[in-house]
């Protein structure tokens, strides 16, 4: 794999769809990027740190970045392994229709007051449909097209939609514990052990958690590894290999929480990657 890689999946007037794969060899922050576009990008693998000015944002399949043209930012990876991204440009005119004006800042510029958004299981569940049918030429040109801008409604929607909230200082710690999750996906962690790392105390991590990200710690922790099975699922031939991999205790398990999740069963789920 080469330090960075671009491909384009979908190039329509109306979205672009590209896949984005980072080694992430460096721990320290790189060199200053920007984007010419709005682009939406959606982490599917991995997980990385978006540093803007004094704002920072853990990248990881939870989340969507929203990227401002124009707005240098730079990228670390503090946690090994590198990381995988979705990223959808669409085209202004629709992106202005589809987007709620709490959203964005006041001012003439279209642009994002928040650099990042919780998203859904069925926003993560969607990333996978869309990356795997295109790469695997099951969806049609139109189709892939629809299947992105529902991406984009569902993750920029009412019911879904959701800043970080909270002061900078619970953001922070609740970040330096989704890097410690991240860099363990099969670990049983209990609260004292990621208490341990990030500096806190169990009571309050917990409370800055549920506070920060609206779902409580250990769901979190559910979601990080069933977003990788969701990642990992077009080409797993062992389901219970890779339920135990990832720190399920058994195939039922994991199935069991994959359908709670997702509606779907891992196999329904991989049937409608392909199948169209």
């Amino acid at each position: 794999m080469t330090d960075f890689a671009v491909s384009t999946l979908l190039a329509t007037p109306t979205v672009a769809v590209r896949d984005v794969c980072c080694a992430g060899r460096c721990k320290a922050r790189g060199a200053e990027e920007c984007a010419s576009a709005t682009q939406f990008v959606f982490p599917y693998r991995g997980v990385y740190v978006r540093h803007l000015d004094s704002d920072m944002a853990v990248a990881e399949a939870s989340q969507m970045l929203c990227f401002n043209p124009g707005e240098g930012y730079r990228i670390s990876h503090p946690v090994a392994g590198g990381d995988a991204c979705l990223s959808l440009t669409v085209d202004e005119t629709q992106l202005r229709e589809m987007t709620p004006s709490s959203l964005l800042r006041d001012g003439p510029a279209f642009a994002f007051a928040e650099q990042r958004l919780a998203i859904d299981p069925r926003a993560q569940a969607l990333v996978a449909i869309l990356r795997h049918s295109l790469m695997r030429g099951a969806a049609e040109p139109l189709e892939a097209e629809s299947l992105a801008l529902t991406l984009v409604q569902r993750a920029l929607g009412p019911r879904t939609a959701r800043a970080p909230t909270s002061s900078v200082g619970r953001r922070r710690l609740v970040d330096r514990a989704k890097l410690v999750m991240a860099g363990d996906l099969s670990r049983r962690w209990t609260l004292a052990d990621i208490a341990a790392e990030v500096g806190g105390s169990p009571v309050y991590l917990t409370q800055a958690f549920a506070k920060v990200e609206g779902v409580p710690l250990y769901r979190y922790q559910l979601r990080l590894r069933l977003a990788r099975a969701l990642d990992r699922l077009a080409d797993a031939d062992d389901l219970t290999a890779l339920a135990l991999e990832l720190g399920f205790s058994s195939h039922s398990h994991f199935s069991a929480a994959f359908q709670s999740t997702y509606g779907r069963s891992p196999t329904a789920m991989r049937d409608a990657m392909f199948v169209r």
